[in-house]
């Protein structure tokens, strides 16, 4: 793992870097482009998704390794005869790999430390959304790999559950994006959909508290299952047990609507003047779209307007009216396309999907006008028309180097 994710952040973090220094000016000119450009999104995107990808195919093995190791080798018996509680004892085997990954991490923290030394700017808070995104993806990761490989005989049938979880994350969130609705709902908490949202600089409690649950529930299961000579239906018990009392309480984290945006250009929020009379509206607004699952008006919807007014209206109600997925046959019906607002008993119709269009058609309910945007909250952007200079000798020829050298080192204290 560590010898292959040098490399892979490389590629990534090259990449971004040509592209950002490109759009830039970069071999060319920068006149009229930049000013909306942003790290988070041009850089730390696409450099910590190696992580990501680390954590779902590389990860796995070694955390397989480290708790089912044990009883392939006759250890586990020998460790269960000491007083340490078997709670204690997966904790510490957890310790261990999320020490393992922090260290398998340090390849993005020097993509981090090359940006600066590029010149280019860093903004801590967005920065560390990021890396708290992907460190509560490898602990979920951890927890679901420690629970198949306390479940499965042998680690090959542990690396098969725990792949099969994974795509079946990937499954529920193409579903969602074909027939939306419920499946929607549940795509926003799969790892894929967290990540993205934390590489945006948004911070969600409910996520991180299903999260939270979910890396619980997966480590208790392992102790349940690790422990010998109990019978199997008191485990199974259990386990039911501890799957009920994490699904009441990932139900109960969904009411939960704080946030936090981190993100610099506050790309998740609106600007904060109409933040400020969003949140004078008492009452409870109804929205009712007229938008396919996969039209592109409706992810313009979503994306502009609906998940930032989530954020201010907690209270709001959203609803989806469309006979197909696609809509392609929709587009010649009378009202498809049709956006309703109703907001103290007084309803509205728009087409409008940017967000100022929704902003507008709110407003114009609530008998308010729009307040004028401050200029000094204009987000500038950061451009910065450098190439990837010594980034491929670090990721490519120092890294791995260093990762030989101990691992030839480790061998021969053996």
């Amino acid at each position: 793992m560590l010898l292959v994710i040098g490399p892979l952040v490389g590629v990534s973090f090259i990449s971004a870097v040509r592209t950002y220094a490109e759009l830039s000016g970069y071999g060319g000119t920068a006149e009229g482009v930049g000013e909306a450009f942003s790290p988070l999104v041009g850089i730390w995107a696409p450099t910590f998704s190696a992580c990501e990808l680390a954590a779902a195919f590389l990860l796995p093995f070694v955390a397989i390794r480290v708790v089912a190791g044990d009883r392939q080798s006759g250890a586990l018996k020998l460790e269960l005869q000491q007083p340490m509680p078997i709670f204690w004892r997966v904790g510490a085997k957890t310790i261990v790999l999320i020490a393992g990954w922090s260290l398998a991490s340090l390849p993005a923290l020097a993509a981090v430390g090359l940006w600066r030394g590029y010149g280019g700017h860093i903004y801590a808070p967005e920065l560390g959304a990021v890396i708290a995104g992907h460190l509560l993806n490898a602990g979920l990761t951890i927890a679901l790999a420690s629970a198949a490989a306390s479940l499965a005989d042998h680690p090959s049938t542990a690396a098969i559950v725990t792949l099969s979880v994974t795509v079946g994350t990937w499954i529920v969130n193409f579903i969602a994006a074909v027939h939306g609705g419920i499946w929607e709902r549940a795509a926003g908490y799969t790892p894929t959909a967290m990540v993205a949202e934390f590489q945006h600089g948004l911070i969600r409690a409910d996520v991180v508290l299903a999260a939270s649950v979910l890396v619980a529930l997966g480590l208790g299961v392992a102790a349940i299952w690790m422990r010998l000579g109990v019978p199997v239906s008191r485990k199974v018990y259990e386990s039911i047990g501890a799957g009920a009392m994490a699904l009441a309480m990932i139900f109960a984290a969904t009411f939960v609507t704080a946030s936090r945006d981190l993100s610099e250009n506050r790309m998740n929020s609106f600007p904060r003047a109409d933040e400020e009379a969003l949140e004078r509206i008492r009452e409870p607004l109804r929205i009712e779209a007229h938008l396919a699952a996969e039209d592109p008006r409706r992810v313009d919807l979503e994306r502009k307007a609906l998940s930032k007014l989530r954020r201010v209206l907690p209270k709001m109600q959203v609803r989806y009216v469309a006979n197909t997925s696609t809509g392609l046959f929709e587009q010649t019906t009378e009202h498809y396309g049709e956006i309703w607002y109703e907001l103290g008993g007084h309803r509205a119709m728009s087409r409008s999907t940017t967000a100022e269009g929704v902003l507008e058609t709110i407003y114009q309910l609530a008998g308010m006008t729009m307040p004028d945007e401050a200029g000094d909250s204009i987000f500038r952007g950061h451009p910065l028309a450098v190439p990837p200079r010594r980034a491929a000798a670090v990721f490519y020829g120092i890294w791995p180097a260093l990762v030989i050298a101990a691992a030839v080192f480790q061998w021969r204290r053996q």
